[in-house]
């Protein structure tokens, strides 16, 4: 069990600089448009003659309304009707998809994502998770983990008796904040009552687990007023919670500019926050998994953890880093072996060449080579674990560690000073200090980041 993070001021504000959050390595980022659809189905066939099970990723981009600091691929509408031609073109995804896959794969975890996932119909809802089980085979309840986004303004009682009674039985239920001065501020009025008929609903109806979506940096929040929030979110005992950065990117993210940068907290505020966040929710039990999230004791991540055995993906972190992930829907990343793969980003692109062309929507992605998936296990080590043995992974390749690595222990040499790492000949150990700044001792071992990507790109690691 790790122990309590150590909050140390001085190295935090020095090392708060912009890095990738690394759901993959390489990063999105490094994606290129000549990773076609035919590299998308080679990488299927890998799938099917390993029969690995999978994690299926569904996105649903619809929402009634916009929340300002929102940067999710959404469509914005109330009308339930807009999403009929998304559907057929999902549909038409799963099947091409499933075709590829021959029968039916084992699924050991699905999520819907959004966008509000709840945004569809009873009925809609019902024809979605009846395709999936048609071409997928389910894992049953005690081993599968079904989980989906609800935003408490779009459920309701019947609505949770729907998703329990479909196979869904996990949530992750979006709050931000509860104070309605900053709730006003960011567009997305959300009453405690509301939210705690959700968590009543799940509770009564044997849901495995509750995970909890706050915002920290939104407009006008202080340190007082964001502890009144998490004080009223650690009463709903939630098995997880995620504390989000609230990255202001109105360059990126066009509903941002609706959010005047003056009533941001400042830099120290938000210091402010995170370390009374962090310290509140350590003593309410909470531990610590790593970028941002948070979980009891007794969750499946922190076991994981605990057993070495926790992963990193698009979905964050996993106890199934063991599937293969398929993403379904626009902009939906699926991670197949050593191919990352993207589909269209915009919907107009991405039903037209399932309707139109009748082949997958595929964007863009890349094929990992022998270094990056070298990488991707240290930095997947350390992201999850806060430890590696450099020479654990090398030698399999017959890589010399200590001069394939030279120049990042190098760079390591002064994190180790500031007592943010530990370097013991290959085994590298980040501190309860350093644990927080995980994100910047990942980035020493990014190759990609030499050059110079514009520094916009990323959130800053605090």
């Amino acid at each position: 069990m790790l122990g309590p993070l150590k909050w140390q001021s001085s190295l935090i504000e020095r090392y708060n600089q912009q890095g990738p959050r690394y759901t993959s390595y390489p990063t999105a980022v490094e994606f290129s448009e000549a990773f076609a659809p035919e590299h998308y189905l080679q990488a299927l066939a890998k799938i099917k003659q390993q029969q690995t099970p999978l994690s299926l990723y569904v996105h649903v981009p619809f929402c009634a309304s916009v929340c300002y600091y929102c940067g999710c691929n959404k469509i914005i509408t109330k009308n339930r009707q807009k999403a009929l031609p998304y559907l057929a073109a999902i549909e038409k995804e799963i099947q091409l998809v499933s075709k590829q896959l021959g029968c039916k794969p084992i699924v050991e975890q699905l999520h819907w994502g959004g966008g509000t996932p709840t945004f569809l119909t009873h009925e809609q809802t019902i024809q979605l998770f009846k395709l999936l089980e048609q071409h997928f085979q389910l894992a049953d309840d005690f081993d599968g983990d079904y989980s989906i986004e609800i935003d408490p303004r779009e459920a309701d009682w019947p609505t949770m008796g729907l998703l329990r009674s479909l196979g869904f039985n996990r949530i992750s239920l979006g709050i931000q904040d509860f104070n309605p001065t900053v709730q006003k501020a960011v567009n997305r009025l959300q009453s405690e009552a509301e939210t705690e008929a959700i968590f009543e609903a799940a509770r009564a109806l044997m849901f495995k687990s509750i995970n909890v979506d706050l915002i920290y940096g939104l407009p006008f929040q202080t340190t007082k007023s964001f502890l009144e929030t998490l004080d009223k979110v650690v009463q709903l005992a939630p098995d997880r919670l995620s504390i989000f950065n609230y990255a202001h990117l109105p360059h990126r993210f066009k509903p941002q500019r609706r959010i005047k940068a003056e009533n941001l907290p400042s830099a120290k505020e938000k210091l402010s926050i995170l370390q009374h966040t962090i310290e509140h929710l350590q003593a309410a039990g909470y531990h610590y998994i790593g970028m941002d999230h948070f979980a009891l004791p007794d969750d499946k991540l922190a076991i994981a953890q605990n057993k070495g055995e926790l992963h990193r993906n698009f979905q964050g972190y996993t106890t199934h880093g063991h599937c293969s992930l398929i993403g379904l829907g626009v902009s939906s990343i699926s991670q197949l072996g050593d191919n990352y793969c993207q589909n269209h980003t915009s919907v107009e692109d991405y039903i037209q060449s399932l309707e139109k062309h009748n082949q997958l929507p595929i964007k863009r992605g890349i094929q990992l080579n022998q270094d990056d998936l070298l990488r991707r296990s240290i930095i997947q080590q350390l992201i999850c674990h806060f430890h590696v043995d450099l020479a654990k992974y090398c030698q399999p390749l017959n890589i010399n560690w200590h001069s394939y690595f030279q120049d990042e222990l190098t760079q390591l040499h002064p994190m180790a000073s500031d007592g943010l790492v530990t370097i013991d000949d290959s085994k590298i150990t980040i501190t309860d200090s350093g644990r927080l700044l995980v994100r910047n001792i990942c980035m020493v071992f990014d190759s990609y980041l030499a050059k110079n990507q514009p520094s916009n790109l990323f959130s800053k690691v605090i």
